[in-house]
Order: structure tokens, then sequence, then C-alpha cells
């Protein structure tokens, strides 16, 4: 899936990009099951005033959070083989599934995400052995307000205090001057390891934009990791403990990523 060099950017900067990573169907078939999660009415709007509690009126930032209970596509896309192989090499097995989310930017409405790093939810030892894996539901550009990490940032745990503008999220100050911006077409992915601060920006053009957000870590940092899923609901993808999904959500999940694509695609 990587080469050296890429591995050991990840490991060195936190972060790493792939431009072609699930194809033309499956992104298609993304699509059509976010709109049949919006047409009923599971995401919500997490923006506010400034306040942190009153509900923006001018500014749009959906999330569903998290999204496998609604929805057995997405409870399956974790358990895709290139996923799995991907994530193994950058933090290593076991690998565990910690949390998955969507954020949805309308055009012109869409209000970005403030720095963050994960971490500072998570709290897991090493910051490298926990992994985000963004997918760019459509082409992601610096006009829709596409997701920028901080190199190396992982390295220094920066404070974090609540998201004004958010009815539940937290934020950082980190140095913006040393940001860069990560554009990717329609099913490019970025890594960015727990202790990355990133953000997303404002959408100013006039279509959609959608990150699917697929939260990992290294089974090492299983026991005493916060948030995400409860502990002992965590799917263990790879590993002795790996069940195929069979252990935390009592069917076999592996193996059906092809057939949910084509569920979802209607063949």
């Amino acid at each position: 899936m990587f080469t050296q060099s890429e591995i050991q950017q990840f490991r060195s900067e936190g972060w790493l990009a792939k431009e072609e990573f699930w194809s033309e169907r499956e992104v298609c078939a993304m699509r059509a099951e976010l709109d049949r999660l919006k047409a009923e009415g599971l995401l919500r709007n997490v923006a506010t005033a400034g306040d942190s509690k009153t509900p923006s009126t001018d500014k749009v930032n959906l999330q569903l959070c998290p999204m496998f209970p609604h929805s057995d596509f997405f409870r399956a896309m974790p358990f895709a083989d290139k996923a799995i192989e991907a994530v193994r090499q950058l933090i290593g097995d076991p690998v565990v599934l910690h949390l998955d989310q969507v954020f949805i930017k309308p055009g012109k409405q869409g209000m970005g995400t403030n720095w963050h790093q994960d971490n500072a939810y998570f709290e897991i030892e090493d910051p490298l052995r926990g992994t985000a894996m963004w997918t760019a539901v459509h082409d992601a550009t610096v006009a829709n307000g596409t997701i920028h990490v901080i190199p190396g940032s992982y390295r220094v745990a920066y404070e974090h205090s609540l998201d004004p503008y958010s009815d539940h999220h937290i934020r950082c100050y980190p140095p913006e001057d040393e940001a860069i911006a990560i554009e990717l077409p329609a099913g490019g992915v970025a890594f960015f390891a727990y202790g990355v601060a990133h953000c997303t920006r404002g959408n100013n053009t006039d279509k959609e934009r959608a990150g699917i957000a697929l939260h990992f870590i290294n089974g090492a940092m299983d026991a005493t990791a916060n948030g995400g899923f409860a502990l002992g609901k965590r799917p263990y993808l790879s590993g002795a403990q790996a069940s195929g999904g069979v252990k935390e959500h009592g069917v076999l999940v592996a193996g059906t990523w092809e057939q949910e694509v084509a569920a979802a695609l209607g063949d």
C-alpha cells in the first residue's frame, strides 16, 4: 500500500495522503448512502452562533457520529481489506476501529471544524499509534474547505478549550502559519496521527463537500484510550482478537464491503 518513504513521512511528520484510494464506484456508493442518511434526518447541525449553545442560523456543519448504528454500508467500510492494510502499515497490528463519523459542509453555508488534536479527546499514550483516515467524498480543495494539517505537531500537546462555534467540540490555537492544505480528488484519503493538529475550512463553493473520518488505534492503546466506541465494542480488524465483526456487532461484517457497495448503488 505504501512505500517506505511514505511510511517514514507518517512517522516523522504525522500525516500522509493518497490521492487514489477508493474507486469511483465506491465513491458513488458513499454519496448515495449519505444522501439516504440526510433524507432520514440523521445528520445534525453542530454549528453554533459563537456561544457553544445557540444553534447557528446561517452556518451549517452537519455531523453524524457514530455512523455504524445507522448504516450497514459504513459499518462495513473499515473492514475493507485495503483500509485495514493501509492502517496496519502506519500504526501496526492489531488494528482496532476506535470511532467513525462524517461531516458534510453545504455549499456557501458550510462551516469548518476548528483546529484540534484528536488526542485531546482520546488521550492515548503514543499519538503515533492512532490515526484518522479522512476520505474526500467530493473533490476537496482550498475553495471548499479541505482538511489542513500542521506537520510534526504531534510532538506538542496544545491546550484545548471549548469551541464557541460548536455545540460539543473543543479547539486549540496552534501556529497556523505552519499549516498545509491537503487537496484531494474524490476517493482520496488523508491519514493523520492522533496528535496532529488539523482543521477544515468553510465551503465557499456552490456544492456540498463531505469528509468521512474513520479513527483507528493499535491494540496496545485500547485499554487506556478514551472516547470513541466503548471498551469491548471496538472492532478488532486484524490480529488474534479479530472476529470479522461478530464479537462486536453480532454479525459477520468482514468480506461484505463489495456487497454493501452494490446495495447502495441499487445493483
